[in-house]
């Protein structure tokens, strides 16, 4: 099928990019984002088509950058259960929740999904080893799909990061470094040894790709409530790299005509231990400024600084959203919450979007008759050391 990509472009300066070359951001230090022309896609693709394809991910081919059916690389990922915890929702005052439940992704999150097209795409553009700094859910998943691709994969990751992530990573067959520190830290290591020896930096919103597998959270969410918006989604941002995707996401099937209405207010939540997206909120600023002495139980959202960072707070404000931060007790408390009331595998980042909702219900600033969608990014199980 014909690739309705039309070219790579920087949301900061507005400087367009070849997509069918290698790229990682712009000069201008941007991420860069994958452009479509929406209406060959919409003169290709109906609703109805849609619905009649299997199950997952690749459904949504039209609005991926693989042309070729032979150049995917997939595990089954995508196509998660988008459940109603009714007797939780309406004891929080919110019978209108839903969790999006991506922690039923191969390799147990989300990362599933952007490893899926990134590592497509590697090899689509004849990359043959990539590296990346990672928390420990990016690189255990960046690692699979590499294995299955047949693409070398280097990982570092902070030597604190959760046992099940490490371990992954080796039985996946990565080159797996700790580093003493943060992520921040690992970041920095990856740089030095990707200039070393010539691998493809593929760092958080260094390459283009993995954001668009990551936008098929959007794309199902939609479907999923039949291609409706729903009114807020809370998703718990380290890099935030998923919501700028359900964003994008939702713009796309807007320009499409597939839902109309107001986007969803997109709700930002992090751990207060690190929270630099949320205070740059607050203060009304543009970017955020790197957070010092980072801590929290939640490894995927001990993010000190996000390069996406002015995206994500563009995606906020453009739809009405906020952003707020919450401890690592709340965390903890919603995590058992979601397994006791709503059998619901939750890790620490996913539970964190409960506690987000719940002290937004209190203040009223999310009413009794929204439809609010939680990120659960993934499961408890990555976390049995901690548990």
């Amino acid at each position: 099928m014909p690739s309705y990509v039309t070219h790579l472009a920087c949301p900061r300066c507005d400087r367009r990019h070849e997509a069918h070359v290698p790229q990682n951001v712009c000069p201008c230090g941007s991420p860069l984002l994958v452009e479509y022309d929406l209406d060959a896609v919409g003169t290709a693709l109906t609703k109805e088509a849609l619905a009649a394809r299997p199950a997952g991910m690749w459904r949504y081919r039209e609005l991926l950058p693989v042309a070729s059916d032979a150049d995917v690389v997939t595990l089954g990922e995508g196509d998660t259960p988008l459940l109603r915890p009714s007797a939780l929702g309406f004891r929080i005052g919110l019978p209108g929740l839903r969790v999006k439940d991506d922690g039923l992704n191969p390799t147990g999150t989300f990362k599933a999904r952007g490893a899926s097209c990134g590592i497509s795409m590697a090899r689509v553009l004849g990359i043959e080893e990539v590296a990346l700094p990672s928390a420990g859910n990016a690189g255990v998943a960046w690692a699979a799909y590499g294995a299955a691709a047949g693409i070398r994969v280097h990982v570092a990751m902070p030597r604190d990061a959760p046992a099940a992530n490490r371990i992954e990573c080796e039985l996946y067959g990565a080159e797996l470094s700790l580093v003493d520190g943060l992520i921040s830290d690992a970041a920095t290591a990856i740089a030095r040894t990707v200039s070393e020896h010539g691998w493809f930096d593929a760092s958080t919103l260094k390459e283009p790709y993995r954001i668009e597998g990551k936008k098929t959270l959007g794309l199902e969410i939609a479907e999923q409530l039949g291609w409706r918006s729903p009114d807020a989604v809370v998703y718990p941002a380290g890099g935030g790299v998923g919501l700028i995707g359900i964003w994008r996401a939702f713009e796309q099937l807007a320009r499409l005509g597939w839902i109309s209405g107001p986007l969803p207010r997109l709700i930002v939540t992090q751990a207060e231990g690190c929270a630099p997206l949320v205070r740059a909120f607050e203060d009304g600023k543009e970017t955020s400024e790197p957070w010092s002495g980072a801590t929290t139980i939640a490894a995927g959202l001990r993010v000190p600084h996000a390069l996406g960072d002015f995206l994500v707070l563009r995606a906020i404000r453009e739809t009405g959203g906020t952003a707020l931060a919450v401890s690592d007790e709340a965390i903890l408390e919603m995590v058992s919450v979601l397994g006791r009331e709503a059998g619901i595998s939750a890790a620490p980042e996913g539970a964190a979007t409960l506690a987000a909702a719940l002290a937004l219900r209190e203040t009223g600033e999310l009413d009794a008759d929204d439809v609010v969608v939680l990120v659960n990014t993934g499961s408890a199980l990555k976390y049995l050391d901690l548990l």
